[in-house]
């Protein structure tokens, strides 16, 4: 219904919806009414009554005040929300609120930006009338994140109702009754879903407070400085809270476009790795394997000169997705200014056999507001919820109003909402995708003809197209590859089914980007087949599954470690340990960097530095840097624009990041993200294996160097992180292996002693070993064939 109605708040005439409550009509002109329980995300409990006023319909004054964020407005409805009766009824409220509350204001965390606080000023008296003794109440332990202290809580369920409307989980719940209500957990547990960090934000008061923030500043030390995550590709918004040149704390900040008021725990908390140990804060040079430190210009010099002198067609750049779109867009500048077109940041995938196929510039294939209103949602190779948490909660959204969502992986995935999951090996998926198009008419045609011809739809299959078909007569479907897909070693023919199943059902086919940056990374021209704005290479150069199987002589590293960011660690090292020169630019030292590297370069991370990042919608965000970067390590873009002078390349003279930028969007013009693929992928029938196949999924709190050393996350626990074999209980049985046992990984020739787990949500035929943990550095291939032998305590395992 979208007839307005008129009503009168305070005197003044307001225009609203029919159905509309109080409050939000006064929020959106501008008059404010004390609350705590109401939250414009969450549904209305009316729990604290702080927001009663005075109304009046039709000349009939209701019989006592109403809660404002519970009462729905009516033409001709008039509201006093300062009259005496009002101020009468919120101040009694105020009062039974304090009743209980300790007086704790000096030392609470909230302290200087407390709801409770601010209100009490303005509604709560001088001195309590109560003299009785203050309830107490045990405080949990609700995990590594968030601090409690539950004889602050005022009952208000905001955390209660995040966790059931948004989290999709109830990790809090209400036991008991009056003066014996407790919030908390009925089992004793971790509070640990990915978006549960936002209740520390949610918390009117100082019950539930971020755990690493605790007693280390007060609000009104701090400067607010506004930033982007740079983790997964929503690209949060984010605001970076300063004391003494040091990130203490992340918060959210609102836009509905993009991650509406919430953020992940990785955004929130991984800002504790910018204080690692591990930071590297010298330029340093290996000599005869000792690492000493430098100053620039010699650090400098030295790579120039090596760089001049190296064989162009034999050297290789790879670049961390999450680097800014001015540090890929110069680096790929310095490298095919030196002749050099080897440059890659897609470290994580495996089969490029589709390269000449795909679209130069890829993406989400629609705003990230929009996934909430598709009808049918296909999601191809992605633990969406562990990849991109609010992508999920936006899934999930669409789930909740009766969109389809359909799975096609190698576990299952334990998400919120309903879901057809069809779960099997990595042949499996292909099959599985075979099938829905198969379902979907299509007999197959050349490449394709034999996969989709030998493909048997069932019903889970033929509700899937169904599903897709009704969507996409609608323009509401979409089909979308995730990181599984990414590391699949048949992903071209993955792609090759996914586009003839977005062809024959009308929906959308997009792709979920790796990392913040991912989409700028095409943009930037940061791949060996595409320049800046997209235009094909010509010639391309080699990318990262050429330069694995033929190692570059030279090799450039930027933001990444080679035993954790790339898709086969095994491979990556050899590949770093047979070039004769490694220039690594990092912002923290690793056993593996210093065991390859000749140079390492110290970089600015995450909020160090200036720069803009392409979300997976084709947003560009840009953010300034917020503190300095240790020691002497510099913003990233300004080493390349140093060395290329050094290098003696036209053109280096920026003064600030916002001049690259605009430098790249000249090139970039009328540059448009399109999904449309470019030809025929090339495929076959996928691979059959007879023993396990390895997925080594990347755990959510593993996913880059900064997160890895993040020390509150890493206490986190999170399904499925710990470094092991993690078998279905059948596969295990059938194996001869137990839950607890001993058993050795054995892949790429190289055997790494681990234990078994079962694990009911992994596909038969499997084996999850997760990658970039602990253990994981001298494995292979991320997806491929693995062996597991019971270990008896022989010698020559490994750690990785």
């Amino acid at each position: 219904m979208t007839d307005k109605i008129t009503i009168e708040i305070d005197g003044r005439t307001c225009e609203a919806a029919p159905g509309e409550m109080i409050i939000a009509v006064a929020d959106r002109v501008g008059i404010i009414i004390p609350r705590f329980c109401y939250h414009k995300k969450l549904s209305i409990a009316a729990n604290c009554r702080m927001c009663l006023v005075e109304a009046e319909q039709g000349g009939r004054p209701f019989p006592k005040p109403v809660p404002a964020c519970a009462t729905p407005v009516g033409a001709g409805m008039k509201v006093q929300t300062r009259s005496p009766k009002a101020i009468d009824a919120q101040q009694g409220t105020m009062e039974f609120l304090l009743i209980n509350h300790p007086l704790d204001c000096p030392i609470c965390d909230q302290g200087g930006e407390c709801e409770l606080q601010d209100v009490a000023m303005g509604y709560g008296g001088d001195v309590s009338r109560f003299a009785e003794r203050k309830r107490v109440v045990k405080d949990e332990d609700l995990g590594p994140l968030i601090a409690t202290d539950m004889t602050r809580c005022i009952h208000c369920t905001r955390c209660v109702r995040f966790g059931a409307e948004i989290a999709g989980v109830r990790e809090l719940g209400a036991t008991g009754r009056g003066e014996d209500m407790r919030i908390g957990t009925f089992v004793a547990h971790t509070v640990s879903h990915e978006l549960s960090g936002n209740i520390i934000d949610l918390c009117p008061v100082g019950a539930l407070t971020s755990k690493p923030y605790r007693f280390t500043a007060r609000a009104w030390e701090l400067t607010d400085a506004d930033s982007i995550a740079p983790h997964d590709g929503v690209g949060s918004n984010i605001r970076l809270h300063v004391r003494g040149g040091r990130v203490m704390r992340v918060h959210p900040r609102d836009n509905e476009a993009v991650n509406e008021t919430w953020i992940s725990d990785r955004d929130r908390f991984s800002y504790e790795g910018l204080n690692s140990e591990d930071r590297l804060t010298a330029p340093m040079i290996k000599t005869d394997g000792v690492w000493r430190e430098v100053e620039w210009q010699e650090a400098l010099t030295l790579v120039a000169e090596r760089l001049k002198a190296a064989d162009a067609s034999r050297m290789g750049w790879l670049m961390a997705p999450n680097a800014t779109l001015e540090e890929l867009y110069l680096a790929q500048r310095v490298a095919r200014g030196l002749g050099c077109a080897n440059i890659d940041h897609r470290l994580r995938q495996q089969d490029f056999s589709g390269d000449d196929a795909d679209p130069m510039l890829p993406w989400l294939g629609l705003p990230i507001a929009d996934l909430e209103t598709r009808e049918a949602i296909l999601l191809i190779g992605t633990e969406i919820r562990q990849e991109q948490p609010l992508l999920a909660h936006r899934i999930r959204k669409a789930a909740l109003e009766g969109a389809t969502v359909a799975c096609v992986n190698p576990l299952t995935l334990a998400l919120t909402h309903p879901a057809r999951q069809l779960v099997g090996t990595p042949a499996q998926m292909v099959m599985d995708l075979a099938a829905i198009a198969k379902a979907l008419g299509d007999t197959g045609s050349g490449t394709l003809k034999t996969v989709i011809g030998s493909a048997t739809p069932g019903d889970a299959h033929q509700s899937i197209a169904d599903a897709l078909r009704a969507a996409g007569e609608k323009s509401t479907g979409v089909v979308l590859l995730g990181a599984l897909a990414t590391a699949h070693p048949d992903y071209a023919l993955l792609k090759a089914l996914a586009y003839r199943i977005g062809e024959l059902s009308g929906a959308v086919v997009g792709f979920l980007p790796a990392a913040a940056n991912s989409v700028g990374a095409y943009l930037a021209g940061a791949v060996p087949q595409g320049l800046p704005g997209g235009r094909p290479a010509e010639p391309r150069g080699l990318g990262l599954g050429e330069m694995l199987s033929t190692p570059p002589s030279t090799l450039v590293l930027w933001g990444l470690e080679p035993d954790r960011d790339l898709i086969d660690p095994a491979r990556a090292m050899a590949m770093c340990e047979a070039a004769d020169l490694v220039i690594a630019c990092s912002a923290f030292r690793s056993p593996s960097l210093e065991a390859v590297a000749d140079v390492l370069l110290p970089i600015g991370a995450f909020a160090e530095t200036s720069g803009t990042f392409v979300n997976a919608g084709g947003l560009r965000q840009r953010f300034q840097g917020a503190v300095a970067p240790p020691g002497e390590a510099r913003p990233g873009w300004k080493v390349l624009r140093v060395l290329g002078n050094l290098l003696d390349l036209p053109g280096f003279e920026y003064r600030d990041a916002a001049q690259v930028r605009d430098e790249l969007d000249g090139l970039c013009g009328d540059a448009v993200l399109d999904n449309a693929r470019r030809g025929d992928y090339p495929t076959a029938t996928p691979g059959t294996t007879a023993g396990l196949m390895r997925l080594g999924s990347v755990p959510i709190y593993a996913l880059d160097p900064l997160v890895r050393r993040a020390p509150a996350l890493q206490r986190t626990p999170v399904q499925g992180a710990a470094f092991g074999v993690y078998l279905h209980p059948e596969q295990a049985r059938g194996d001869g292996l137990i839950a607890d046992q001993t058993v050795l990984i054995i892949q790429n020739g190289h055997e790494v002693e681990a234990n078994v787990f079962l694990d009911d949500a992994i596909a038969m035929g499997c084996a999850r070993i997760p990658a970039a943990v602990t253990g994981s550095g001298r494995l292979g291939a991320q997806i491929g064939p693995v062996e597991i032998r019971p270990w008896f305590g022989e010698t020559g395992s490994e750690a990785g």
